[in-house]
């Protein structure tokens, strides 16, 4: 993997708990587990990132297009959940396979639009790339590094 400092995110763990030291181009922060599952509460969750990241592309997203457009979105707000849910009702729900995750996004635009800008609105906030990438999948590549 190439050490471009500014396209490369580095996340070390050291002995404490579950602590992570993130450096994200020249931005530094910590990634923890709440207490009762072992982190020091210290950070926002991996999860907790996951939809930070969803959440702010969306926005973002959303307000390029309504100045594009030259709408009077006046605000954006993003709140989003994960957890997971049977795949179906059955008998074997706690099984391999039988779940899936799943992200609730709830958009509220602040502002004097009309019904039809709001719409379009709500169609553009599921083209923001982050989720075009989560909802394509990801191929992810590991390899050992030499120590």
């Amino acid at each position: 993997m190439s050490d471009t400092p500014d396209k490369s995110v580095l996340v070390t763990v050291g002995p404490e708990a579950l602590l992570a030291d993130v450096q994200a181009g020249r931005h530094t922060y910590f990634v923890d587990e709440p207490a009762e599952a072992g982190g020091q509460d210290r950070g926002p969750t991996p999860y907790d990132l996951l939809l930070s990241a969803l959440g702010a592309c969306t926005a973002i997203t959303l307000r390029l297009y309504a100045t594009q457009k030259k709408w009077p979105l006046e605000g954006i707000e993003v709140r989003l959940r994960h957890q997971r849910v049977h795949a179906a009702d059955c008998e074997k729900c706690e099984q391999p396979g039988e779940m899936l995750d799943q992200v609730g996004k709830e958009l509220r635009l602040l502002g004097p639009l009309s019904d039809e800008q709001r719409q379009r609105l709500h169609v553009i906030s599921q083209k923001c790339p982050v989720q075009k990438t989560l909802m394509r999948g990801l191929h992810i590549v590991t390899v050992l590094a030499a120590v």
